[in-house]
């Protein structure tokens, strides 16, 4: 049975010029690149990140998904 998460953050990461996906479930905090193109749309992110999230063992309610614009 797969853990929960209890939020993803998807924000721009200039250093590596990769969309970053935080994971966060209680106090572990994960964080993983994927390779999206930056000019991808807000529901392009939140399926990227949620597929990041399930890729990484855990389950997440769609709803508690934020992406901060670039």
């Amino acid at each position: 049975m797969p853990m929960r998460a209890d939020k993803a953050e998807v924000s721009w990461d200039t250093s590596k010029s990769k969309w970053l996906v935080r994971i966060q479930s209680g106090d572990e905090v994960m964080r993983r690149h994927c390779d999206v193109p930056k000019s991808a749309n807000d529901q392009q992110l939140r399926a990227a990140a949620e597929k990041t999230v399930r890729e990484d063992g855990y389950d997440i309610d769609p709803s508690s998904i934020t992406v901060r614009p670039v």
